[in-house]
Parts: structure tokens; sequence; C-alpha cells
């Protein structure tokens, strides 16, 4: 799944409409194969995007959290520092594939 989209159940403090609705729109963008759609297409996309938003927001009122609520600040933080380890594992992979000259 699309690493931009983030888990959005039993955080602290609650989740945004605003997140929700990025979450629908990157969800969108990855199963239309689109950034941005053809004119033609745009309304489909928008409705697409309101409904998964709409969707998401019923399920997160749904779910029942059994453990305390997870720190946004970080789990940023987490993120960020697998990030970093991917990066520079990818970079070193990079380095040692390097031919020699």
């Amino acid at each position: 799944m699309c690493r931009s989209i983030q888990p959005l159940h039993n955080y602290d403090p609650p989740t945004t409409p605003d997140e929700v609705g990025a979450a629908a729109l990157q969800y969108v963008r990855k199963i239309s194969g689109a950034t941005r759609p053809a004119r033609v297409n745009q309304a489909a996309f928008d409705a697409a995007v309101i409904a998964v938003a709409a969707a998401t927001e019923e399920l997160l009122r749904s779910l029942v959290a059994t453990t305390p609520p997870h720190d946004r600040a970080f789990e940023r933080r987490r993120a960020r520092e697998r990030r970093e380890r991917r990066e520079s594992a990818a970079r070193a992979a990079a380095g040692a594939s390097a031919p020699v000259i």
C-alpha cells in the first residue's frame, strides 16, 4: 500500500477530517493511477474521494480501541527514523554495487 497513507485510528489528538480527506485522496490516486485525472474524469475522481472519505470516517467511528491512544509526535519520529534507515541502507547498497574503476 502507498506509504503516504497513514494509520488514522486511535490517535491523540484525534484524526481530523483533513487527514481523512488526504488519505482518501491518496487512496483514489493510487487506485486510479492518476495524480491529476483528465478533465473528463474529474467529477468521478472527486466523487470517489468523497465516498472513500465518508466510508473512512464511518469506519473510524465504528472501531473500538483496545489500547491507549498513540502519540502522533512519537509515531512521526519513529516513521522518520525508519525512513532514514531505509534510505541509508539503499545508499549503502547502491555504493556497494558501483563498479570499481
